[in-house]
Parts: structure tokens; sequence; C-alpha cells
């Protein structure tokens, strides 16, 4: 027990069951791991300490003490203080007064920067000038009823100080370290008065990339001593932290603060680069899990059967894929096999014939497929349409017959998907002009005129439906506003193999919509047997469950489904790896220079929005993925640019069409062009520029 523990601690500390909780502590203590009595930030170099990491050490003025000063007690006249100034060596030697909070420091919230340092402390008047800043910051960071203790410490003068991030604070990835330094200590960083040199380094100190600023370049044993603090520091956090160093001139590494990130950790990327672009027009929404169990799962078949019988891809490759995926129900595919990423070409295949001559023999088999495969997608066609004559009003149907449905859309949509991606792989289809949805928007105008209520022209023109996102629903709601787009002379409406395309590709949206329209029915069912409390909750169940309830092999447990908030997180990147721990991570692609591909429409401009579902007129969209639901919205807008996205989609055509000018595949648009700023858009070269910044940008600029 230290000598301030028997001061007295004005009713305010909290007794333990040994006595009166201590008023000083040192760091080496075991009493001071307890962030209740130290807070976060002593508690943790006490950690780190114990853990023989390099720290500085010190002495804590306790969260008892703080209770004390709260109840009336004086700060100078309280022998806590003076213990703590003696024992710092005060005397003799600077010292640094720092906040260490019970709200700082946490995983949910660092407060980095709310609470006061006082740096450079001598002689016992001012430490306690000192104490009394740290104490009064509580009120500045909104913390007036919260205990604060003060870390009390020896200056240093060291060569270089700094920041470090144990994962990449943007992107997430664990297997980055992110390091800013400044000359001396790292106050003025931490302060905002500096930027700072800026690293990313590898696990093993390695510089990625650097940035001078106005910081200093270190030293490749002092990147690798940093880099290994890091990995110490996480092992003993038991996760990436945010730390404070700093380094003296004798080379020494010192830890000065650690304290949980507070970013999201996403882990290592691996594999294949996969993107939404060339899916976003069949899956413009987030899938729940019964719709991400019906419709991906024949669409990853399909892709993985195309690529092989068309020769684009290897069996290997096609095997380290998983093709498509959906993550929080974003649906994204594999750009290389999408062809939307260049193959690399290595140099040792350009010398070696074997692969040229299983080309050859490839060849010779696509060739023969590329002459048939009109032929066969249009008995594809008449199979499905007949399929569907057949189906019977889905009342009349059982249970069992309905999850029978179920199963046989899936095998009906894996051939339409395949037959469909070969014909845009395999065959010339043309500058089609007359896609699914532009008809489908001059047919849902036409008949809005001619007085038809939506049902009507649902159960009229079924083709209406590629406007709008599959789901399970018992009915779609088609677009509130629609304007019908002048698509030119039919003599420029494309060719068969184009025509041909369209009609796989809107089969593929009809057996979307029988599939959903069934499986609504089924809860329905499950609804008024008291299984579900409402039908709308079978979209939260996977195929599986479903089947194994309607046939009576299972039951729901209703604290289980009584109610979903479905959460499906940000949308995907437009380029990105899957990491080791199941997570997206932004990758870097070739195209992504800062602009993107023109998809024609001219030149417009406007001020930018982000707003997809009531753009203001004479915008500029700006957004990541090309969907059918902005269709009949073009004609609000001067321009779209979207991240993803090819020339050939429906939604880019569309816009073409209406004089819109679009581009596509500007991989940072939404990083790029911040919304309210005014920026001209050149749909010929791809070109975005900004015109004049948002004018709360403009007013904060010098």
């Amino acid at each position: 027990m230290t000598r301030a523990d028997t001061a007295t601690d004005g009713g305010q500390s909290a007794p333990s069951a040994s006595g009166p909780r201590p008023k000083v502590v040192n760091l080496s203590d075991t009493a001071a791991t307890d962030v209740s009595l130290t807070g976060g930030k002593a508690a943790a170099l006490a950690r780190a300490q114990v853990a023989g990491l390099r720290t500085l050490g010190g002495l804590v003025l306790t969260t008892a003490f703080c209770h004390d000063i709260d109840a009336g007690a004086p700060v100078a006249g309280h022998p806590a203080v003076r213990e703590a100034f003696d024992e710092a060596g005060g005397e003799d030697r600077d010292l640094v007064a720092r906040s260490s909070s019970l709200v700082e420091d946490t995983a949910e919230s660092s407060m980095a920067g709310q609470f006061a340092s006082v740096i450079g402390v001598h002689g016992f008047d001012e430490f306690v000038t000192a104490v009394e800043v740290v104490l009064a910051s509580r009120e500045r960071a909104g913390a007036e009823d919260h205990a604060i203790a003060v870390l009390v410490q020896p200056l240093l003068d060291p060569d270089v100080g700094g920041v470090m991030f144990g994962v990449d604070p943007v992107s997430g990835r664990s297997d980055r370290r992110v390091v800013t330094a400044v000359r001396g200590g790292p106050e003025p960083l931490v302060s905002g008065e500096v930027d700072g040199s800026r690293y990313l380094l590898d696990p093993d100190g390695a510089s990625l990339s650097f940035t001078a600023n106005d910081g200093p370049r270190l030293a490749r044993p002092r990147l690798r001593a940093l880099a290994r603090l890091a990995t110490d520091v996480a092992a003993t956090f038991g996760g990436p932290q945010d730390v404070e160093w700093a380094i003296g001139r004798d080379e020494m590494l010192w830890l000065l603060q650690s304290r949980p990130v507070t970013t999201e950790v996403r882990g290592v990327p691996r594999g294949p680069v996969y993107g939404p672009g060339p899916v976003a027009e069949t899956f413009p929404e987030p899938l729940t899990e019964l719709e991400r169990d019906l419709w991906v799962p024949p669409l990853q078949e399909a892709v993985r059967e195309a690529v092989l019988l068309a020769g684009a891809a290897s069996r290997k490759e096609v095997d380290a894929s998983d093709v498509v995926v959906a993550i929080e129900g974003h649906v994204a595919i594999d750009l290389m096999l999408a062809g939307e990423i260049p193959r690399p070409h290595p140099v040792r295949q350009k010398l070696n014939p074997i692969p040229a001559m299983a080309r050859l023999r490839g060849a010779w088999r696509v060739g023969r497929l590329r002459a048939a495969l009109p032929r066969l997608s249009e008995h594809l066609l008449d199979r499905v349409d007949a399929d569907l004559e057949a189906v019977p009003a889905l009342p009349e149907l059982t249970s069992r017959q309905l999850i029978a449905l179920l199963h046989r859309s899936r095998t009906i949509l894996r051939a339409l998907h395949a037959h469909e991606i070969l014909m845009g792989m395999l065959t010339n289809t043309g500058g089609n002009r007359m896609t699914g949805a532009s008809v489908a928007l001059r047919v849902l105008v036409e008949a809005r005129e001619d007085g038809l209520s939506d049902v009507e022209i649902l159960n009229r023109s079924p083709i209406v439906l590629a406007l709008v996102a599959p789901r399970v629903a018992p009915r779609p709601e088609l677009p509130a506003e629609a304007t019908a787009i002048n698509l030119g002379p039919d003599g420029d409406s494309g060719n068969d193999n184009g025509i041909l395309r369209e009609a796989l590709r809107l089969r593929v949206r009809w057996m979307h919509e029988l599939s959903g329209r069934a499986a609504w029915a089924l809860g329905e069912r499950l609804a008024a047997s008291g299984e579900l409390t409402e039908p709308g909750l079978i979209r939260h169940m996977n195929l599986e469950h479903v089947e194994a309830v309607a046939t009576n092999r299972a039951v729901v447990v209703p604290a289980l489904v009584a109610s979903h908030e479905h959460d499906f997180g940000a949308p995907l990147p437009a380029w990105f790896q899957i990491s080791d721990i199941g997570r997206p991570i932004r990758a870097q692609c070739a195209s992504e220079v800062g602009g993107g591909t023109g998809a024609g429409g001219g030149v417009g401009a406007g001020p930018v929005t982000y707003d997809t579902a009531d753009p203001p007129n004479g915008s500029v969209l700006v957004t990541t993925t090309l969907t059918p639901g902005l269709g009949p919205l073009l004609s609000r807008l001067n321009g779209i640019v979207a991240e993803t996205g090819s020339v050939l989609s429906h939604l880019a055509i569309l816009a073409r069409e209406s004089q819109v000018a679009t581009v596509v595949g500007y991989a940072r648009a939404t990083a790029d062009l911040p919304e309210g700023a005014v920026v001209e858009v050149d749909g010929e070269s791809g070109r975005v520029t900004i015109q004049s910044q948002p004018e709360s940008q403009s007013e904060a600029s010098p």
C-alpha cells in the first residue's frame, strides 16, 4: 500500500473487499492493468510492460484520486499528487501528464485527441497545473460524468516519433502496416500540426509505398523494428493496434501508447479478383438467403460450364475460383472469367508450343459449337416457353409440387444462363438497340397511356419484368416513373444473335419471377399454419430449411424467425478480393487511372448526385453499378458515371439512346467525384472533368 492509500477519499471512491482503492499505482504493479482503476491508456501500457514490451514506465493518479477531486478535494493539497511527482522524479526531470479515461482507447471508440496531455512539465507547481488541465479536459470531451486517471511519465526527447496502425485503416488489410513519422515526439502529428511522412509496410517492414510530406525518411532497420513492434503488440492485445511510438538517438524504440484499431479488420486478400459489374443487371439489389439459394448456384454453375466449353479458361483456373459469390447478399463474379480483366500471358507460355496445340484443338471444338449455338438457343427458348405455359396456377399446387418447381427452376436457369453467356462469348450479337429493358420501357409507357393498371400490364406483357429486380414476393412493383426512349430505325436493331441473347436474358428474369412467387406461396402456407408469423420471413430461410419445413420433416422455432431485420451492409467495391476471413478487400486494377470508358450519349454536365432513387433533374448520377431500375429515370439526367459496367449493358444502351452522356468503368468515381460538384461527362472519350467543387469545399478553401 502506498502512502496516498491512507488519504481520505471524500466518500467517493468505491472501497474494495480489501479496503480503499489506491490513489497512486506504478505501471509495473499488477493493479495498473485494471482499466476501472487506471483507465484505458495506462492499463494498456501496464499490460505491454508485463508482456516485456519496451515502455517508458511511469505512475498513475487513479480514478480513486479523481473521485476525491470531484468530491471537492484540492489538487495541490492532495498527498497523492506530491507522491506521484516525487516517485516520477519530477525534481530532476521533465514530465508528461496524459489522460487515461475509462471511455478512451477502447475497441469501440478511441476518442483520440479528445482529452488533454501536457508535455514538458517542470517543477511541482507546473505538475499541479498539468493534473488540473487533464482532469478538466473531460468537459471538452463531453465526459464530465466519467472518472479519469492521470498517467505520469518521464519526458522523452526522441529523434523521431509517430503513429502506426497494425492494419491498413482504409482497406482493412491485416497484412499491411501504416506508419507516419515526424521529427521529435509524435505530439505535433497527433495534434494535426504536421502531416508527417507516410509508409505502407508489409509485415516484415518492407516499404510498399512512401509519401514524404513534411516528415523524415526512416532507415530500413527502423522500419523493420516498427513492423516487429506491430506484431508484438497485436500478439499482446489479441489484435492489431493503433500505437504511438518514438525512437531515441540511441535507436531504442519505445511504445508510448496502444489502443485497439476501430477500423474493421478484413484480413489478407487471396485468390481471384471479383466485381459486381457484369452481374449488376441480373441482380441489381442484394439477395436474401432464399433468393441466393434459388438464383446464385445456377449462375455459378453456368459460368463454370460456359467458360470451359468456350475454352476461355482452363479447368485449373475454374476450380481455383468460386466463380460467382454472394457477400452479405451482394452478388459478384470472377472478373477474369467474365472477361473484364485481361488474362496474363507469361513469356514461358509463349515459348511453349503445347498450350498452342491445345488451343488449336479447342478452337476446332468451339467452332462447331459456335455454328450450332443459335439453333440450340432457339430450341431451349421453345422448351422454356412450353414449360412456363404448362405451369398451373400456384394455388393449385401442393407444397411438395411447389418445392419441385423451385428445384426445376434452378435447372432451367442454369441452361438459360449458360446459353446466354456462350452467345455473348462465341457469336457476334451486333450493336443491339432492341434490348429487353428498352422494349419493356416502351411497353410500360404505352400501356399506362392506354389506361391499364400495373397488374393488367404484368399479366398481358411480362416483358416489363426486365425493369424490376428479382425477389421473393407476391408480385413485383413496376417503376412509378417511366419515359419512352427513341431507339432509332428498326434497321439498327441488331442481328438475330443479339435478339436471341436478349430473349434468353428475358427468360432468365421470367424464371426468377416464377420461382420467387412460388417461394412466396410457400411462405403464405407456412404463415397460415402458424409456422411463420408472416409470409415474407420465408425469404430469410435457405432452400433446405424451407423444404424440410414444408414437407413436415422439421419445425420452425418461432423465436428464431419471429422477426428479421436484414442488414446487407455496404455495396461491394468495383474490384475486390476475398480475404482469409471472408471479407471483401478492394483490389487495384490496371485500368484504375481516374477515368473510364465512354459509352456514348454525347457530352453532358451537371451537379453530381449519388441518389439512385430520386435524382434531381439535370444532375449527373455517380454510382457503383448500372442497374435496370435506373432506366425510367434517364430523362432526368445529364450524365451517368459508373464504377463498373460495360458499354454493351442494357442501361448503357438506354442511356446512349436517350442522349445521356455515359461513362462506365471509372474505378474511383464515388471517391473522386464528390456529391454536389459540377462535372462534365464526355460519353465519347470517357473523360470526366470537375468544373467546380461543392460549396462546402469551396468555402473551406483558402
